[in-house]
């Protein structure tokens, strides 16, 4: 009986064979070296990888780092990684990042609508659904202890110097589409934001060694 080997949905195969990590800078590749250091610890200890990614509404960025961590861990078979996303406070995922992801070729489905909507988010198959909606970082959706906290915006990482549980405080910011809402220019620059958080997890990932 041959085993076939899970893969990716095809347009997220597609959207990463166009991505490419030369144009990010020496000191980028400096913010991101301590994530890449601690999955290859945990990879190496044959630990649980837990990232709980944290911006301030868990609504944008966040969500977007943990969909496309998820997805690069699945993509380079770094196995036993466990992504999560919060907040200092609980909004809602914004709907166009929804859309953005979407539009990349990831399967969505609404769970349940209200001021804080739930979504499936699917990258394959035959792989979990990320569950997508607001929460604070603290929440009983993610992990309590032993886990890395990457603080995707300034606010965020200012604002909680310390982080109870976990192993690993790494700031990766990243701007905030957020500015362009309710402008022509609203979707592309989505789409900006969450290629260059993909591009910078493949750079990541790429790096892993089992």
């Amino acid at each position: 009986m041959t085993t076939v080997k899970t893969k990716l949905f095809e347009n997220i195969e597609k959207v990463i064979s166009t991505l490419s990590t030369a144009n990010i800078s020496n000191e980028r590749k400096e913010v991101l070296q301590p994530l890449a250091d601690h999955i290859q610890f945990k990879t190496n200890s044959q630990e649980p990888i837990r990232i709980n990614f944290i911006c301030t509404h868990n609504s944008r960025r966040s969500h977007l780092s943990q969909v496309w961590a998820q997805t690069m861990a699945f993509y380079f078979n770094v196995k036993n990684v466990h992504c999560y996303s919060g907040g200092t406070e609980s909004t809602a995922l914004f709907p166009m990042v929804a859309q953005t992801l979407g539009t990349s070729g990831f399967q969505i489905k609404t769970l349940s609508k209200g001021e804080n909507p739930i979504y499936s988010i699917k990258y394959a198959d035959n792989e979990p659904a990320v569950i997508g909606f607001s929460k604070k970082l603290d929440d009983n959706f993610n992990p309590k202890s032993e886990f890395a906290a990457v603080m995707t915006c300034s606010q965020a990482d200012g604002g909680c110097p310390f982080i109870a549980g976990a192993e690993k405080r790494i700031p990766i910011t990243f701007e905030d589409p957020k500015e362009f809402d309710n402008t022509p220019q609203q979707a592309k620059k989505y789409q900006e934001r969450s290629y260059q958080i993909a591009t910078e997890l493949l750079y990541i990932f790429a790096q892993i060694k089992s």
